[in-house]
């Protein structure tokens, strides 16, 4: 009951767990003891995840890791930000912290994001990277017919525009370019496409998946039928 649930190492919670998130992110509700609570918007959930250690942990499921917008891959920081890090969580000083948005701003923003203006090439795009992104669809990619299992859904189209619209605003744009979809392709899809036992074996990664897909679907090509 917040307007931002931060799940911290989220791979390490029991299958139980990750069940009652996943209704909280689908249906923006939780139940208990037969009872429905509502929870108030904004809400956002943003979860880490430790892809080191695999002792105590549970794979999430696809259909929980469809219901996050991007999956951000965070490295090493670089020499600088360490440094940064260390200096800042080694002395004494605390933290002030104030307020930045109320919840009412943020919903203004987000009917701002909605209401920015999107063509149908644009849309059509999109939706061709995420379809080609499954195996024996008309596009018949080579990478994805060898080592994808499962492809995005249409949850991955509705998250590529949603973004590509707040990309945009962010940048002070009016519109929609390619540029934006290619730029959150990578976060939107890498999450969203099961490999197969082949790419295990070959230790092929979802991501050399994404950059072929933005290689070879064009978007020239996306016209209007």
């Amino acid at each position: 009951f917040t307007n931002i649930l931060l799940a911290d190492e989220i791979n390490r919670t029991p299958p139980k767990t990750q069940a009652a998130l996943l209704q909280a992110m689908q249906e923006q509700e939780v139940t208990a003891s037969g009872t429905t609570h509502t929870l108030e918007s904004p809400f956002l959930v943003m979860a880490t995840q430790n892809p080191v250690e695999q002792e105590g942990t549970y794979p999430l499921p696809e259909a929980q890791l469809d219901r996050f917008m991007f999956s951000i891959h965070v490295d090493y920081p670089s020499l600088e930000d360490e440094v940064a890090i260390v200096q800042r969580t080694t002395n004494a000083n605390q933290a002030v912290l104030s307020p930045v948005l109320s919840p009412a701003e943020i919903l203004a923003f987000q009917n701002l994001v909605l209401r920015v203006p999107v063509t149908e090439h644009m849309i059509r795009y999109a939706v061709r990277l995420v379809q080609a992104s499954r195996p024996k669809s008309e596009f018949n990619i080579s990478e994805v017919e060898q080592y994808v299992g499962w492809g995005a859904g249409p949850r991955a189209s509705q998250t590529l525009i949603l973004g590509a619209k707040a990309r945009a605003a962010l940048q002070g744009r009016m519109t929609v370019s390619g540029d934006d979809i290619r730029a959150l392709a990578p976060a939107v899809l890498q999450h969203r496409i099961v490999m197969n036992f082949k790419a295990e074996a070959e230790r092929i990664r979802p991501q050399e998946v994404v950059a072929a897909l933005l290689h070879q679907v064009s978007e020239h090509e996306a016209s209007s039928e």
